[in-house]
Order: structure tokens, then C-alpha cells, then sequence
């Protein structure tokens, strides 16, 4: 299933994008009878940067941070990035049977915690089950236990896509240290054009990674795209905080101590900067709404953590 889902034939969804690229060309052809320019300019933290420069330069930046990229996470959020992502499993509740897509999820962090979920809501039906037949024998009880364990997932699988082939590495070899191998793929993709079949999955989730795609509003089309009718898309990522108190404190420690663990954890100083700047030129909550809604997608809300340090959106494909 996984398989059928990784490779397959994305001519709709080309011959679409091609119709729009005709449809801009013509445009510049009206407008003054010049091409549009194929290479913009955009933002890489604070400094203007073409798109195809940012693109290299996001790239370079998690190829250097890779191997300590979660010690920097546990260092710089004190660990509370694990609650974040705890909460993001509650609001995504997902069932047995579930496909998940996380995007930009390379040391599988999402991943771990949907296995876990779905794994636990297994582990809670056949207790309920037990409970419910008293008279049960210990040959029915060993049985039942041994069934359940060769579908520990039901049929849930999770495939962890991320352009970044370091942050992949670290990510299977967590996932081999921790003993996750059912119900997991891991797949090169970039989240502006993902390789997979339109309506493939259930749930798309991407953590603490879209702030970083040059083009923001084709990574939300192409998570529309992914989603079964009825699919759910949850982004948690850091936002705009709420609280001037709290937001002066923020800034001071974003700026003057997560760079200076940066350069001691990881030694690397200006990656954690532009990580940094990259949180402040992040659209705010209600702007960040509106581009999902735009990319088509309904009931949109969000959940601010943190005085909105954090926020969590959700989207429904209907």
C-alpha cells in the first residue's frame, strides 16, 4: 500500500500546473512582452536572497544541524517542544487504520508519536475486550493477545518525507535504535512538489518545518492535493506571541542565547540565527489561516500554545 502511494502517476496534477504556467506566460506576454522572471526574490531570515538561493542555503543549514538537531530541541524549548508535539497527537487522534503524511519530518518525531498513539488505542480495545468476556480461557486470552500483535497498527502507516537526506539519516537510524519498523517509510521529497498520488492519505502534518519552503502557498496546495476527501491537515509551528510581556522576554532569549547554543551545542552559530529570524518573518496566525483557507481547504482554526509562541492550525479537505 505504502508502495502504491510513493510512485505513482501525477499527470492531472502536471497537466494542471501547466495550464497555470501557460496562463502566466501569457500574461507577462500581455503585460509588457517580457517572460515572467523564472527566479524571484524572497526572504532567508533577514536577508533578501533569490528562491533558488534560499532553497540551498534552508538545505545547508538542516545537513549542518542533522546530528544535533534534537539535542538543540530539547536545549533551546527545555524540552517543552515534546509537549507541543504531544498535543498535536491529541488534536490529530488518530484511528487504527490511519495513513499520515509528515512532511519535513526527517528525525521522525511525528512519526514515533503516531505509532505510539495508534498503538495505545489497540492496546485499550483489547482491554475492553477482555473485560467484556469474563469467561474468557488463558488459550482464548494468549490468542487474542497474539492476533493483535501481528496488527499492532491496524493497518496504520506513517511515511516521513523531507528533502533533506541528513535529516532522513538521523531519522532511520533513531527509528532502528528505538525499534520502529512496522507501519514507517521514509522518502526523499520536497514538500512544493511531493511524489505521490492525489488522495493517498488520511492526515498530513508538518512540524516546525514549513516557515523554512520558499513557496508557502504551493506547499499548502500540494498538502490539499495529497488528502483524501475528508482529510485533515495539521501544521504546528512557531507564531506570533500574544503577550508583550512574554513576547520581550522571547525575543531577548531567541536572540541573545539560542545563537550562543548554536555555536556550543552545534557549533554552528548562524544557522540557529537564521532559525531565529525565520520564526519572525513567519506570516501571524490569522494571515497564516487565510493562506490555508486559499489553498482550498475548510473548518480552518488554530490553537495558540504558549501565549502563541507556538500555534497548531488545522484544516479539513471537504
Amino acid at each position: 500500500m505504502a508502495a502504491s502511494m510513493v510512485v505513482g502517476s501525477r499527470r492531472v496534477w502536471d497537466g494542471c500546473r501547466r495550464g497555470q504556467r501557460v496562463l502566466r506566460l501569457l500574461r507577462g506576454l500581455c503585460s509588457g512582452g517580457q517572460r515572467p522572471a523564472t527566479d524571484g526574490e524572497t526572504h532567508f531570515g533577514f536577508q533578501t536572497v533569490s528562491e533558488s538561493e534560499k532553497s540551498e542555503k534552508v538545505y545547508q543549514v538542516f545537513e549542518n544541524v542533522a546530528k544535533k538537531y534534537d539535542l538543540m530541541n530539547d536545549s533551546m524549548s527545555l524540552g517543552i517542544h515534546r509537549l507541543w508535539k504531544d498535543n498535536l497527537l491529541h488534536q490529530m487522534n488518530p484511528y487504527p487504520g490511519s495513513q499520515l503524511l509528515d512532511v519535513a519530518g526527517g528525525t521522525g518525531d511525528i512519526a514515533f508519536r503516531f505509532i505510539n498513539y495508534v498503538r495505545s488505542q489497540r492496546e485499550r480495545r483489547i482491554q475492553q475486550q477482555l473485560r467484556s468476556h469474563q469467561n474468557l480461557s488463558w488459550q482464548e486470552i494468549t490468542k487474542l493477545y497474539h492476533e493483535e500483535d501481528h496488527q499492532s497498527l491496524g493497518g496504520s502507516h506513517v511515511v516521513v518525507c523531507d528533502i533533506n537526506k541528513e535529516m532522513l539519516k538521523v531519522g532511520k537510524k533513531k527509528s532502528q535504535r528505538l525499534g520502529y519498523s512496522k507501519g514507517l517509510s521514509w522518502v526523499l521529497g520536497d514538500a512544493e512538489e511531493l511524489p505521490f498520488n492525489n488522495d493517498s492519505f488520511d492526515i498530513y502534518t508538518i512540524a516546525f518545518g514549513i516557515r523554512n519552503v520558499t513557496h508557502i502557498d504551493q506547499a499548502l496546495q500540494e498538502a490539499y492535493r495529497v488528502l483524501k476527501p475528508g482529510g485533515r491537515f495539521l501544521c504546528l509551528e512557531f507564531s506570533h506571541v500574544n503577550n508583550s510581556f512574554i513576547s520581550s522576554l522571547y525575543d531577548l532569549y531567541s536572540f541573545q542565547v539560542i545563537p550562543v547554543l548554536g555555536e556550543v551545542i552545534a557549533g554552528d552559530w548562524k544557522s540557529y540565527q537564521y532559525l531565529v529570524e525565520s520564526i519572525r518573518r513567519f506570516p501571524s496566525q490569522v494571515e497564516f489561516k487565510e493562506m490555508i483557507e486559499d489553498a482550498g481547504f475548510l473548518k480552518v482554526d488554530y490553537q495558540n500554545l504558549g501565549s502563541g509562541i507556538v500555534a497548531i492550525h488545522s484544516g479539513f479537505k471537504l
